[in-house]
């Protein structure tokens, strides 16, 4: 969310970044609101103060004066109710359209309407070139018997997977090394339910729009969370946190739901795009300073590149167009792991910086070193989602007879050089 002042000082800007998100919102009209709550709150405090004042003269006043006076305080004190109950109206209407203004994105993003405006940034490792003709993941699954997913899907439908075997256990190592590894890095670990309450939806930014994407439990009025950050963003909702010391640094650990709106027919094979997942989330909450939110920004990719290139995968960074990095992103890098079957890569990763949009949503604030309560900014970046890392890490480390070599990092971890 953007401030009021800052959307009245800076209307070109925020319609320029309108545009370049392709966000359709009339900023006439959200300044023409403001301008109207501002004037019933003007005249709200007129009619406070007169029938103050009247009521601070009452007494002294001449007792014929009296009952005009009563008349005058009474006629205030209902004007103002009813003008109270106008403005509650409004600033109603007025919130409703600032959830929806985006936030302004770094100068750097490529401006574009959708993904094909991404750039890459950097790539990292060569993907192998393979001296036979390798499985796809699906492949490699059923012939190591790896997993259920064709009788899962009687069980629950498409886009599920049920994992067994070696890979079971492969899913929970990949998540608890995970986790050790942001621990070393100063974070704390931390398990939230994907279980939320719409307010949580709002303070993160998927909502009022997304709603498409998410499971809703209309008799418990709660929402399943596709991702760690709903939950962690909401966890210090009205605190003034005290960052003397540093951020506060997550790994949220969470299970994790998407209900996929809007992607039928793409990914149906395989467990790229599923339903439930599990996911390790890196998340920041530091001073509001852009150099230093700039600072996180390249450690959680630092993090998560270093991730990847422990588990041996080729992968690209991507710069996000103003038009793929959603509302509230300031500046947002996808990291694409290889994927052989496919001969392209794919997304695994998702770092964003979101300044103080979605702390001023959340009433995230702390107080700066001259004393002043201020909102803070906001990052994440997933450090390892599953099942989608599954399909790289089978596909890249297969061998000729089928089975999958693991990365080293790992061959500890699971008691062994093979899955």
């Amino acid at each position: 969310m953007l401030s009021l002042d800052f959307i009245r000082q800076n209307r070109d800007a925020v319609a320029e970044a309108c545009a370049a998100k392709n966000v359709a919102i009339d900023l006439d009209a959200l300044l023409s609101l403001d301008g109207a709550a501002r004037a019933l709150k003007t005249e709200i405090d007129r009619l406070r103060a007169e029938r103050n004042a009247i009521s601070a003269g009452f007494k002294s006043a001449a007792p014929e004066e009296k009952a005009e006076l009563g008349r005058r305080a009474k006629e205030a004190g209902a004007r103002a109710a009813e003008l109270e109950t106008e403005l509650a109206i409004k600033d109603g209407e007025l919130r409703e359209l600032l959830l929806r203004v985006p936030n302004i994105p770094w100068s750097g993003a490529p401006v574009g309407p959708d993904e094909s405006f991404n750039t890459v940034v950097r790539t990292e490792g060569t993907p192998r070139d393979f001296a036979f003709i390798p499985l796809d993941h699906v492949q490699l699954i059923e012939q190591n018997n790896w997993a259920d997913l064709t009788r899962i899907v009687q069980v629950a439908g498409s886009r599920q997977y049920c994992l067994k075997g070696r890979l079971a256990l492969l899913e929970g190592v990949l998540m608890n090394w995970a986790l050790a590894r942001l621990s070393a890095a100063g974070f704390t670990p931390i398990t939230v339910p994907a279980l939320t309450r719409e307010d949580a939806f709002v303070r993160q930014g998927q909502f009022p729009g997304h709603r498409e994407e998410t499971y809703q439990l209309p008799n418990d009025e709660l929402w399943l969370a596709g991702t760690a950050e709903v939950a962690l963003t909401s966890l210090h909702s009205g605190e003034i946190l005290d960052l003397s010391n540093g951020p506060v640094l997550y790994a949220g650990y969470s299970p994790c739901f998407r209900r996929e709106a809007g992607s039928a027919g793409r990914d149906v094979r395989g467990l790229l795009r599923v339903h439930q997942f599990l996911k390790v989330e890196q998340y920041v909450i530091c001073e509001a300073d852009e150099a230093v939110s700039a600072e996180w920004h390249a450690k959680l990719l630092g993090l998560a590149e270093q991730l990847l290139t422990d588990l041996e995968l080729p992968y690209q960074v991507i710069e996000t167009s103003t038009g793929d990095m959603g509302l509230g992103k300031y500046r947002m890098n996808d990291i694409e792991s290889w994927v052989p079957s496919l001969g392209k890569y794919r997304e695994t990763h998702s770092c964003s910086t979101l300044h103080d949009w979605q702390a001023r949503r959340a009433n995230l604030r702390y107080r700066d070193a001259e004393g002043k309560v201020r909102f803070a900014h906001t990052l994440n970046n997933t450090a390892l989602a599953s099942p989608r890392i599954l399909v790289p890490l089978l596909e890249n480390h297969q061998t000729e007879d089928g089975r999958v070599r693991l990365p080293k990092v790992l061959q500890p971890l699971m008691g062994g050089e093979y899955l």
